[in-house]
């Protein structure tokens, strides 16, 4: 698993890249972290594009970004996930949580 975090004026993406499980999402999760605590964005999106497996630590990672983005008055967004991807975070209720699509999302968030 590699990651590649792009600062763009207000908003961060994380471009994930490989198989998010348990023994890789502790190390993304605190990059992840210290790029939202440093630079106080007012979005954080999670670029699945490149993700090729996720098992429900991949989830966890979605929800534990979720309270650091909001607890810094930010808001999420989740996009281009897989078919398969896509529809695990909308069983789990990642919808409710964070904006969930492609990269259009943010476009229209930026209107």
């Amino acid at each position: 698993m590699s990651l590649n975090i792009i600062h763009s004026g207000q908003v961060i993406t994380a471009c994930l890249d490989g198989e998010i499980d348990h023994h890789t999402a502790a190390g993304i999760r605190n990059q992840i972290d210290q790029a939202v605590v440093e630079n106080h964005p007012t979005m954080l999106v999670l670029d699945f594009k490149n993700v090729s497996f996720m098992d429900s630590s991949g989830i966890g990672l979605v929800m534990g970004r979720y309270k650091v983005i909001s607890a810094e008055g930010g808001e999420l967004a989740i996009v281009n996930t897989s078919p398969q991807i896509g529809k695990v975070m909308k069983l789990a209720g990642m919808d409710r949580l964070a904006k969930i699509g492609t990269e259009e999302i943010l476009n229209e968030t930026a209107k």
